[in-house]
């Protein structure tokens, strides 16, 4: 049910506003998430070429940004459900704050503000959002974004970001109604409709099996041993959640413990995109894969430089969100995605065979229905009372040790209220008892990775995230070495390694 309010601001004028609307039961349960010790907010950075011409930004923001009125309500939960209430108080001078770094006003001092941003909730009495202008950044100037997760999951946001932003310098801050963006793209991609359909049809049947989610998964919950049950009927839907809730907890290991209230963020120098592609080509596997291999290769080599013994090393699951968006729909807000559950090989020292590793898991992943079933779980607990929330979400993060997502961004450079965008990095929020969010996300042909950590399990996650790029170029160097004749096999990778090392 929607409330609405009669604006007469003349006598041939009548404008009808929504002022009160109810929140999705996805993202009723991400409204829900928030804890002291994990806030959902996206948090994102952004370099610019040039000084920001502040009132070019306000009224980008004014004609644009809140083009969406999402950006205008705030979110209110109550016994009687979750709403959106329209802020008759909003002033966007609350929401675009201008500050200033001290020192060297370098790299580190600005990790050390977006830590702290990153560490501090919104106010809930406002809109859930703030763009924060550092303007003394010696790389130039920078844009921190932070963002509730209720209001809109990755793959959305960065469509709204965009819709911000021109393809040139001289672009104009003009209003950009959501609704023409997506009559647009629906046109350009009537070619894709068949690879759409499948997201269509997994969003649709989540929402559909909500509510007996909910009632299966507590019984599953409650009595572990009725899984095999569940195994044995033929609904592979019940299967996917059996096997996702009673999945074993994820090893003790230094990325897991009890959480602070304090995070530290860090990012590493970029990737080629091209090269990235290129090793993906020459070992038969995809982008992501190669990717997800550094990443575990970077995890394990900090292990090991911290402490830990190589032979005892044991595989960690994250959790990874898959778009179940149709892209025509790419710039809606709200969350329309599910997670699977992804073991990073860190207990393998050969390179080669980690790839190979991590590229069988994640098409076994593929063929799953993990996405949709865990969409399904969470419209199940927006459902659900609030108390009901927090232990279920204990429950799943044990069964994980960090969030790892990746998200695609322009591939071309873009212009932000005339300013060019040099580098885009943002950091995942974590849930339940989950220390450690690693972000991957490509723009303008280079791949950007940011990693957030709890500063209980990991004080300085530069220390991990500095190893993504020599990981992946061994992954480099042993493909430079191959023969034309094609992708060697974990044997002959062994021959490789031992040159590369």
């Amino acid at each position: 049910m929607q409330l609405y309010s009669v604006d007469l601001t003349g006598a041939q004028k009548l404008t009808v506003k929504p002022i009160k609307e109810p929140i999705s039961k996805v993202d009723t349960a991400w409204l829900r998430m928030e804890q002291p010790t994990n806030l959902m907010m996206i948090n994102g950075v952004l370099i610019l070429d040039e000084k920001l011409d502040h009132a070019k930004l306000l009224e980008t923001i004014e004609q644009r940004f809140l083009a969406f009125r999402r950006f205008r309500q705030k979110a209110v939960d109550s016994p009687g459900g979750a709403h959106w209430v329209l802020d008759d108080d909003f002033n966007i001078n609350d929401h675009v704050l201008r500050t200033a770094l001290p020192g060297a006003a370098d790299q580190a001092e600005l990790e050390l503000l977006v830590s702290h941003l990153a560490s501090t909730p919104l106010d809930p009495s406002r809109p859930l959002w703030q763009f924060h202008v550092v303007e003394n950044y010696v790389e130039g100037p920078a844009l921190i974004i932070r963002i509730h997760h209720c209001i809109a999951d990755g793959i959305a946001l960065v469509q709204v970001f965009l819709s911000l932003t021109d393809p040139t310098r001289g672009g104009r801050s003009s209003a950009r109604k959501p609704e023409t963006w997506k009559e647009r793209r629906a046109n350009e991609s009537m070619v894709f409709r068949r690879l759409l359909d499948p997201a269509r049809e997994g969003l649709d049947f989540a929402m559909h099996v909500g509510r007996r989610l909910l009632q299966e998964g507590m019984k599953v919950l409650q009595n572990p041993a009725v899984a095999g049950d569940y195994a044995t009927e033929a609904s592979a839907i019940v299967r996917e959640l059996a096997n996702s809730l009673t999945l074993r907890d994820d090893p003790l290991t230094r990325f897991k413990g009890r959480l602070g209230v304090r995070k530290q963020v860090a990012w590493a120098e970029p990737l080629s995109l091209a090269e990235v592609k290129g090793v993906s080509k020459a070992f038969g596997c995809t982008v992501n894969d190669v990717l997800i291999a550094a990443v575990t290769g970077a995890l394990r080599q900090f292990m090991i430089a911290e402490g830990d013994s190589s032979g005892s090393l044991q595989d960690i699951r994250v959790t990874v969100p898959v778009n179940l968006r149709p892209l025509e729909h790419a710039q809606e807000l709200g969350n329309h995605f599910g997670l699977v559950f992804l073991s990073l090989p860190l207990s393998i020292d050969n390179p080669l065979e980690r790839l190979y590793t991590v590229n069988a898991r994640m098409n076994e992943l593929k063929s799953s229905k993990q996405a949709t079933v865990t969409l399904g779980f969470l419209a199940a607990l927006g459902m659900g009372p609030a108390a009901l929330q927090k232990p279920v979400l204990d429950i799943l993060s044990k069964k994980a040790t960090a969030v790892l997502t990746n998200v695609p961004g322009p591939q071309q450079p873009v212009y932000l209220a005339g300013s060019k965008m040099k580098e885009m990095m943002f950091w995942v929020p974590q849930n339940g008892g989950v220390g450690l969010g690693i972000s991957i996300l490509s723009y303008n042909a280079r791949v950007y990775f940011g990693l957030i950590a709890d500063r209980r399990l990991v004080a300085k996650p530069a220390a991990i995230i500095s190893r993504f790029n020599r990981e992946f170029e061994k992954l480099l160097y042993m493909g430079l070495m191959l023969p034309l004749d094609g992708r060697p096999t974990p044997q002959s990778a062994e021959d490789l390694v031992r040159i590369t090392e």
